[in-house]
């Protein structure tokens, strides 16, 4: 673990520079859940999220020879957005290897933050492809790699949020909720509440489409994941840090996978109920309350909201998936006789009342007596589904669900 004295001298190393966060009580969500919930806000960082600590604290540790041919990162997200303002902050020159593929909007941040102080080198397909050009610049130049996650100066800035919550409660900690990408947030913190709070349950929280931190545990080695689902882009990695894997089992007392659905259910109850913007990973720790319902009754919780970054354009498909997630949306093959009338017949004699077509993709290449449409239907509550699915049974209409179908989604949205 990472020693208290650590994090408490990287708590004084970055709190000129770092928000000091609030730790606030959240009122809608102790009452839906029965407990007292805490919200760490971390989206109301100076950069919109946690990384900033872990990426100062290193960087403002490195020595003049260090700094000599200047740092490098790989990130598309939160980690670059952190090291880009710690390098205008500490008048220090960094070059950040980005995917070719990384949206506008996330290269004017990074641009915004760093300004004059940074190079953005946009490279490859991936964050992989990232990340070996980065590492091919460190050998040929000399420069020094700032990892968002598997280093014990970038850990110990991370474990001042956990520093933060204990200074401010003035109740007992029963559990605290972390989202876990690579593990240097939960190393961190768990390090140091582990120490100064033992009695306090540490969860990590992982999409469940992503999870490497709770594979790796249960495998009891690093694991590494050859496909997974990168909706929850902050908390999304194919595999966790060497340093931060030998931490988990000492910090964390148990670990909780969350549907990518739930997540994005969470952005919008979030946003719609409490005006808070979250990204995917920062609604991670709140998305797993429903499944922690009747363990943390009656407790002190504080969940983590990690990031404020969400991109405005991942609108649609969040509310998507949401729609989905929640058995409200509906996408079925249906073919159509080929007869006058047959769309009419199945708008008045199949759907119910509160039903609402919202996608209809029809085109007739042939002269069969059939003709396929993909149709998505948009239901006011579960059970009109199976309503649905009886009455096109008793229609004989001629129907597959598709909603199952990952490169059908995919295409949709």
């Amino acid at each position: 673990m990472i020693s208290v004295e650590k994090i408490e001298a990287a708590h004084q190393q970055i709190k000129e520079v770092v928000v000091r966060t609030p730790l606030l009580f959240d009122p809608v969500l102790s009452e839906r859940y029965n407990a007292n919930i805490y919200l760490k806000r971390e989206d109301l960082q100076v950069v919109r999220s946690y990384k900033i600590r872990g990426a100062y604290n290193k960087i403002s540790s490195l020595n003049r020879s260090e700094l000599k041919h200047g740092i490098v990162c790989a990130s598309a997200g939160n980690h670059a957005q952190g090291f880009a303002y710690s390098c205008r902050k500490l008048d220090i020159a960094g070059r950040i290897f980005m995917p070719a593929t990384t949206p506008k909007q996330k290269i004017r941040q990074v641009s915004m933050f760093g300004k004059d102080h940074i190079e953005i080198i946009l490279t490859g397909d991936t964050y992989d492809d990232a990340y070996k050009a980065a590492m091919e610049d460190c050998r040929e130049k000399g420069s020094v790699f700032i990892h968002p996650f598997d280093d014990e100066m970038v850990i110990s800035g991370q474990g001042t949020v956990g520093l933060e919550i204990l200074e401010d409660a003035d109740f007992s900690l029963d559990y605290v909720l972390v989202p876990i990408g690579g593990g240097g947030l939960i190393c961190g913190l768990g390090s140091y509440l582990r120490i100064k709070s033992p009695e306090t349950k540490i969860i990590g929280i992982e999409p469940q489409g992503a999870p490497a931190m709770k594979q790796s545990l249960d495998k009891g080695e690093r694991v590494v994941l050859e496909n997974f689902e990168k909706f929850v882009d902050g908390a999304a990695v194919s595999t966790v840090g060497e340093i931060n894997f030998s931490m988990a089992e000492e910090v964390i007392d148990e670990m909780v996978l969350v549907p990518e659905g739930k997540v994005c259910t969470t952005i919008l109850q979030l946003y719609n109920e409490e005006a808070i913007v979250a990204e995917p990973a920062g609604a991670l720790s709140i998305a797993a309350l429903e499944s922690m319902r009747h363990q943390i009754a009656g407790k002190n919780v504080v969940c983590i909201v990690s990031g404020g970054n969400n991109d405005i354009t991942r609108t649609e498909e969040i509310k998507e998936r949401s729609l989905l997630y929640e058995g409200l949306k509906h996408y079925f093959i249906i073919r159509f006789p080929q007869r006058a009338g047959a769309l009419k017949d199945f708008l008045n004699d199949v759907l119910g009342p509160d039903d609402d077509i919202t996608h209809f993709e029809y085109t007739k290449k042939n002269s069969r007596d059939a003709g396929p449409a993909l149709v998505g239907i948009e239901t006011k509550t579960k059970d009109d589904y199976q309503l649905l699915i009886e009455r096109m049974k008793e229609k004989r209409i001629n129907f597959t669900p598709v909603n199952d179908s990952p490169d059908l989604f995919h295409l949709l949205i």
